[in-house]
């Protein structure tokens, strides 16, 4: 019966494989999730889901699919006046009830609960029958039941049918948009130690002063080393202006992260305007007086360094593959713009695309011919913290792209 279930999470991006589903299947029928749908939520997370930066989109499925499990809407008015009662900061768990194990379904416990609005006749607290406070009855709130329905007040002992909708883990999600700590976080990640051959050794090699200490019958003995240093070079390249102008808090926040960043060993900054062309400019309004040629940059910059563009890979088809096709009155361009990438691409072999449009829209919104020419030279990831750290791990190895 869960089968269209595993579709949907699917579909809300959760990776679940068969063999977690399998078991899961195994842990329903040993009776782990008990008969409430709040076991069968905190079960499916704990077997599907198999990092925290997927539990929102787990929480957002769950809620979607079982959306039908609801409280009753049209509750008398008068139900919520019995149940909007100062209570006791805690509710203890009757004895009889502890180790207690609920048998209904969720279908049974809805049928009773209409049964209860329809029988109920005054407000009830510390009972366990019919809708109220405390007590042990599985409508209401503030007591304590293992499959019951919350009804006003607050969750206290989280046993509700409805916890995925509480959404207590959008903040851990790794495919929003970055902010500037999260640019540096993932920017850390590229790095290349070597140690210098000569210079002083001014760092402590802790290693080898246990091994010393050790051979030494242990009588300290420090062992001192030259420091590493990241030899990583990055070139960035930014598109700005024109349809960019949308994304000019997030580029803003990944230049901050760039130029605090001072792991890397030299890093280069230049903006293009939609496409590059003969010019890579040295300031964000890419002004004819403050520029270097492309050509010059390519003979200047070594293939080791690391190429970061960043743009929304959206333009007329002609100002990609014409000759000409630059649209700045008064400009030319003998290459088309593909040609110039192509080239860009061919030279520093490590290097990738980040687009600040989601990865959902690149085969239908606008531009979406020239994100598929461009994604055929370089590789392409969403602007997003696991876009983000996708690319870093292809600009540490090669990747093979067709020219």
């Amino acid at each position: 019966m869960f089968t269209e279930f595993y579709y949907h999470l699917k579909n809300f991006g959760v990776p679940v494989s068969f063999n977690e589903w399998q078991t899961l299947m195994e842990g329903l029928e040993e009776g782990l999730a008990g008969s409430s749908l709040t076991g069968f939520y905190y079960l499916c997370r704990a077997v599907l889901v198999k990092t925290e930066a997927y539990y929102d989109r787990f929480d957002l499925a769950f809620a979607s699919y079982f959306s039908d499990v609801e409280t009753p809407e049209g509750l008398p008015e008068q139900i919520f006046q019995w149940l909007d009662k100062t209570l006791p900061p805690k509710t203890e768990i009757p004895a009889d009830m502890r180790g207690f194990k609920e048998t209904k379904s969720l279908d049974e416990l809805i049928k009773m609960f209409e049964e209860r609005l329809k029988e109920q006749k005054e407000e009830h607290h510390g009972g366990n029958y019919w809708i109220g406070t405390g007590g042990t009855s599985a409508f209401g709130h503030s007591g304590y039941h293992p499959g019951g329905i919350r009804v006003g007040g607050e969750s206290r002992n989280l046993s509700a049918v409805k916890v995925a909708g509480m959404r207590k883990y959008q903040e851990l999600r790794t495919d929003e948009v970055l902010g500037v700590r999260q640019f540096q976080v993932a920017l850390r990640k590229l790095r290349q130690f070597t140690t210098r051959l000569d210079g002083q050794r001014t760092e402590l090699d802790v290693d080898g002063t246990i091994s010393a200490t050790c051979k030494n019958a242990g009588r300290l003995e420090l062992v001192w080393d030259r420091p590493r240093e990241n030899s990583m070079k990055v070139l960035l390249l930014m598109d700005t202006g024109g349809s960019m102008v949308s994304y000019t808090k997030l580029c803003n926040q990944l230049f901050s992260a760039v130029n605090k960043s001072t792991q890397f060993k030299d890093l280069q900054i230049y903006y293009f305007h939609n496409c590059i062309y003969d010019w890579l400019y040295k300031d964000y309004r890419c002004s004819l007086s403050n520029y270097d040629d492309t050509e010059y940059v390519l003979n200047t910059l070594s293939p080791e360094y690391r190429v970061i563009i960043v743009g929304d890979a959206s333009m007329s088809w002609y100002e990609l593959m014409q000759p000409g096709g630059i649209i700045e009155w008064g400009m030319n361009n003998d290459k088309p713009g593909i040609e110039w990438l192509k080239r860009i691409r061919k030279h520093f072999e490590y290097s990738v695309w980040l687009n600040p449009i989601a990865k959902r829209y690149w085969e239908w919104t606008e531009g979406a011919y020239t994100i598929a020419q461009i994604r055929q030279v370089f590789p392409m990831e969403e602007l997003t913290v696991e876009g983000l750290e996708s690319a870093i791990k292809k600009l540490r190895s090669r990747q093979t792209v067709g020219l």
